[in-house]
């Protein structure tokens, strides 16, 4: 594959596969949400490896490191090989545990929980709402 000397970073994390369309990754830029060294970027910036990129999409957070230049948008195994995701443990751990909290759903027009009922969720719960009292 032809690797550019200048190439955008809208264009690029629209290669990378981040944004689905360019538009997007641009207007993320705009909204200060992809961001080189905690400052504000524009989409007309010019990519150089090695520089590292943090990029907000809705409540998920990632920070890229850029290894390759690519121009266009290609399958994801071979987008793969032009970053490294260097993002937190603990931020993607964060993101994927929130999924993982009980779902409670009542069928509509049941009415309100009886005791009985009360006493079957919060053993589903198993205190996982609770507030925990301070020592």
């Amino acid at each position: 594959m032809p690797e550019k000397e200048k190439l955008r970073i809208d264009k690029y994390l629209w290669a990378i596969r981040m944004f689905k369309t360019r538009t997007l990754a641009s207007d993320a830029c705009k909204a200060g949400r992809v961001k080189l060294d905690g400052a504000n970027i524009k989409p007309s910036h010019e990519v150089r490896i090695g520089e590292v990129y943090s990029i907000a999409k809705g409540i998920e957070r990632k920070v890229v490191k850029v290894t390759g230049l690519l121009e266009n948008r290609t399958d994801a195994k071979t987008a793969v090989m032009f970053y490294e995701d260097i993002t937190p443990v603990e931020q993607t751990t964060a993101f994927k545990s929130m999924f993982h909290a009980p779902v409670l759903k009542r069928d509509r027009g049941t009415g309100r929980p009886t005791k009985r009922d009360r006493r079957e969720i919060d053993d589903l719960q198993g205190g996982f709402f609770e507030k925990k009292e301070e020592e």
